[in-house]
């Protein structure tokens, strides 16, 4: 039997950078918090769940919040990021 997580107990990390890589058997997550990541296989067919489970929530967030202004663009850095970056 699948054991619920109860979010609000379990730790937690800010994940500042999502990388994702594929090939025909798996799709690759890796999750960055600074030097480290925490990497995850899953299948075509999780990942296309992992789509449209995000989509949903994003969506439930924005009736809640109001909508997201973002767009995507792999050069966009995180907060985190942007303040941990030494000085020139």
């Amino acid at each position: 039997m699948e054991q619920k997580i109860d979010l609000g107990k379990a730790p937690k990390q800010f994940c500042e950078n999502i990388t994702a890589a594929f090939s025909p058997e798996y799709f690759v997550l890796a999750m960055q918090t600074g030097g480290n990541a925490m990497v995850y296989a899953i299948t075509p067919k999780h990942a296309k769940r992992l789509a449209q489970y995000m989509n949903h929530q994003v969506s439930e967030y924005e009736k809640q919040n109001g909508e997201i202004d973002a767009k995507w663009d792999p050069n966009i850095k995180s907060p985190i990021q942007i303040h941990s970056e030494p000085n020139a």
